[in-house]
């Protein structure tokens, strides 16, 4: 009843908080005898971690990653993996003269009203310091998925900054502080949170996510579907407010042709003409790139002065002081990838133990 963890077969429990000596997670159900050890969980971590530009938190956390226990012999054994994150750079102090206050727009409030206490530094366990852990559990499940599973993704908006999708490059994605995918988009970028944290204040941002080679099957009807689940993880990201698969939102405007992704058979295989659905019908996987959307909310701690009400129920300001990041959404490009991972991995496994005898990648048997 602590909804510590997500996932059936493959599944992820994460502990700690923002200002604890330590965060960790622990996998359970990984199958054994898979190539695993730090080094191929790290570089993530990397991608997501702190303080590595202006455009983000200056706390400054190395994100190293211990296994614990799961791995012999650098292969999985099909135990739980246990992994570690020690904090190192917290500053609880920062947080003392809102101790008692409640932050617009955080958790604060819903927690106290739930456990009747809470952890204001930092946010204790509704930090965003968690996801951290998730990032960890994604490089796991990206050594389940295999390398014929590509997981990707990009910021596409930051604040009424959209990309321009003619320009789309992977190739300059971890070559700026953004994630970003059109290099043009980059300068517009940069001005506009510069002026953002010179102000004290924050912005919103969109994440795509992507993932090729997906076979086909994964998920199923009604209430196992894979967008569904897909969905519900990336909704379970801090400050993420909205999610949409494949076309999303934009499909109402479409008329039944246009949004309706044709068929044809090319060497045996089934070949789609467009990918409206996002590689998901039914709940279930086609084989086509999977394709997701999450927003998420400005971030809430700001150094500009709100009304809130303290613990006794006076009314009061408040002005949240300490190293925020001015667009959470940066950082939560490698924390929607590794949701996707863990999601798709789950999947995997799911579909195997039901169905181990399932068409390849499409081919369907001739008349």
């Amino acid at each position: 009843m602590s909804h510590n963890t997500f996932g059936h077969l493959f599944r992820v429990t994460t502990w700690g908080e923002s200002h604890g000596p330590a965060i960790g997670c622990v996998v359970d159900g990984c199958p054994p005898r898979i190539a695993l050890s730090e080094s191929d969980i790290q570089p993530w971590l990397d991608r997501r971690r702190p303080g590595q530009s202006r455009y983000t938190t200056q706390r400054q956390e190395p994100d190293q990653v211990r296994i614990l226990s799961g791995v012999f012999e650098g292969l999985t054994t099909g135990t739980p993996i246990a992994m570690q994150i020690d904090n190192v750079d917290q500053r609880s102090r920062d947080y003392s003269d809102i101790a008692a206050k409640f932050r617009p727009g955080h958790a604060d409030l819903t927690y106290e009203l739930k456990y009747g206490i809470r952890d204001y530094r930092g946010g204790g366990r509704q930090s965003a310091r968690e996801t951290a852990m998730r990032v960890a559990a994604g490089g796991v499940a990206r050594r389940v998925l295999g390398e014929g599973v590509r997981i990707r993704g990009a910021l596409v908006q930051i604040g009424p900054h959209r990309i321009d999708r003619s320009r789309w490059n992977w190739d300059v994605v971890d070559a700026n502080p953004f994630f970003c995918p059109d290099p043009v988009t980059v300068s517009r970028w940069e001005d506009y949170l510069g002026t953002v944290r010179k102000a004290g204040s924050s912005t919103g941002a969109v994440i795509e996510v992507l993932a090729e080679g997906v076979p086909p099957g994964l998920g199923a009807p009604i209430y196992g579907k894979l967008d569904a689940d897909l969905a519900a993880a990336l909704m379970s990201i801090n400050a993420a407010k909205g999610v949409e698969i494949g076309d999303g939102f934009a499909a109402a405007v479409l008329s039944g042709e246009e949004n309706a992704d044709e068929m044809r058979m090319r060497d045996g295989l089934v070949q789609f003409a467009s990918n409206h659905a996002g590689g998901i019908l039914g709940g279930i996987s086609t084989g086509q790139p999977i394709v997701a959307r999450f927003v998420v909310k400005p971030t809430s701690s700001i150094l500009t002065p709100r009304h809130t009400v303290d613990r006794t129920g006076a009314e009061t300001e408040i002005s949240t002081k300490g190293r925020h990041d001015p667009c959470v959404g940066i950082r939560a490009v490698p924390v929607g990838e590794a949701m996707l991972a863990c999601v798709l991995a789950d999947h995997l496994l799911r579909q195997r133990a039901q169905n181990p005898d399932a068409p390849e990648m499409a081919r369907l048997p001739r008349n």
